[in-house]
């Protein structure tokens, strides 16, 4: 059970992160989550307590209880920015976790289709209402690189009349992004027909059988439906069209920040990701470009 004090700057905190910094329910879930076990495993009555001592021993408990490197990770970038908080805040002199360092942690490589396996799963055109919803949301996901909050998030004025979608990404960040021929054939089939489906106030664009928005968990199963009925013999989710989308633009372009905007990626190290993914592409451009890679006639 956290101090009463300790309750009140995490709610402060809290509402801090969604209001000036525009961050997602889920992600401040997650802060509140680990700074909650950190005030636990510590036993504190006040955040100011916490000292650099504390924290290496935190992350020893941690290790001991079996978390990987990136939980950890997870725990003191929460901490270290709640710290700064209340700097900000005076309730604190100094930031306890400045100068430690996160545990190494290997960076797992995305994951994504072939160009045809993703072929295959999007073959299955149907008149269904169901599957004409279906189909639209997942040619949106692979056609225009969105996260499964920006596709769920997406609402009717968000369709532009010029053939692009305005999504709001992390930070309540907004893109404008173009549609392909695919995706928009699927969107613009649907939007015939939401009408039909959607209660008369509901703005969202993909809504579920109760004629409400549809929630990323419904998403991800339908996905998941259509993977299994077109014999796609893998484990397939909505991220993993993303970074399929984002492998087969690099693969065609070799455009690493025209791929990064399109993903919405603030910093450029997150899209580098993907370069390794595709290091046969770029071996060819570079025997095909560089001077001292060409062979003499």
């Amino acid at each position: 059970m956290l101090s009463e004090n300790c309750q009140l700057w995490l709610d402060k905190f809290s509402q801090h992160l969604r209001v000036e910094r525009g961050l997602s329910e889920h992600t401040i879930s997650n802060y509140r989550r680990q700074l909650t076990e950190v005030a636990k495993t510590l036993g504190i009555q006040e955040w100011a307590e916490v000292t650099p001592s504390d924290v290496k021993r935190v992350m020893g408990t941690a290790k001991m209880a079996g978390k990987k490197a990136n939980s950890i990770a997870l725990m003191l970038s929460a901490l270290r920015t709640f710290s700064q908080y209340l700097i900000d805040n005076q309730q604190r002199t100094t930031n306890p976790v400045e100068g430690i360092q996160a545990p190494k942690q290997g960076r797992p490589l995305p994951k994504n289709l072939t160009v045809d396996a993703m072929n295959q799963l999007l073959a299955d055109e149907s008149d269904e209402d169901i599957l004409c919803r279906d189909q639209a949301m997942f040619e949106l996901l692979y056609g225009c690189g969105l996260r499964l909050s920006e596709l769920t998030g997406l609402n009717v004025e968000d369709c532009l009349s010029d053939g692009t979608v305005r999504v709001t990404g992390k930070g309540n960040k907004a893109r404008i992004l173009p549609l392909g021929k695919q995706a928009q054939k699927a969107l613009t089939a649907w939007l015939k027909i939401r009408g039909q489906h959607a209660s008369p106030y509901e703005n969202a664009v993909f809504v579920s059988k109760r004629r409400t928005r549809i929630s990323n968990r419904q998403v991800a199963n339908r996905l998941n439906a259509m993977a299994m009925q077109q014999n796609i013999n893998q484990k397939v989710s909505p991220h993993k069209l993303r970074h399929s989308f984002a492998t087969h633009v690099l693969e065609s372009s070799g455009d690493l920040r025209a791929v990064q905007e399109l993903l919405g990626h603030a910093n450029l190290s997150t899209t580098q990701v993907y370069t390794h993914l595709d290091f046969q592409h770029l071996a060819k451009v570079y025997d095909q470009a560089h001077p001292r890679a060409q062979k003499k006639k």
